[in-house]
């Protein structure tokens, strides 16, 4: 006995609108990626500071969805997920105070005799 041709046809369905979103998916990014490079004309140091805050501001929301998932009576730990975005924060930080050091010549020490 074979498989009914309703479950079948809607396996096909399925798969089928599954190809249809991930095709809609990338044809999103590649305008999205076509857009902002034809707006965005500047050098691509400028490029690197908004991919660099597009990661810090995800990494935020991931550590504020993480505070409010504290309050779950039943969960523990962290993900890998909130390990990775505490740990983009705290590489933001570290690099964000390492260039104000150098802006404001704190940085590099000079010792003088």
């Amino acid at each position: 006995m074979g498989t009914p041709a309703p479950v079948l046809s809607f396996a096909a369905v399925r798969r089928a609108g599954l190809a249809a979103l991930v095709m809609a998916r990338v044809h999103a990014l590649l305008f999205l990626a076509v857009a902002t490079r034809v707006t965005y004309k500047a050098t691509r140091q400028g490029f690197f500071n908004i991919l660099w805050s597009v990661v810090f501001g995800f990494a935020t929301l991931n550590i504020l969805s993480l505070a409010a998932k504290r309050f779950e009576p039943t969960r523990r730990g962290f993900t890998f997920g909130e390990l990775m975005a505490v740990g983009v924060v705290l590489i933001s930080i570290f690099l964000l105070t390492w260039e104000m050091l150098g802006i404001f010549h704190i940085l590099p020490l000079k010792i003088r005799r």
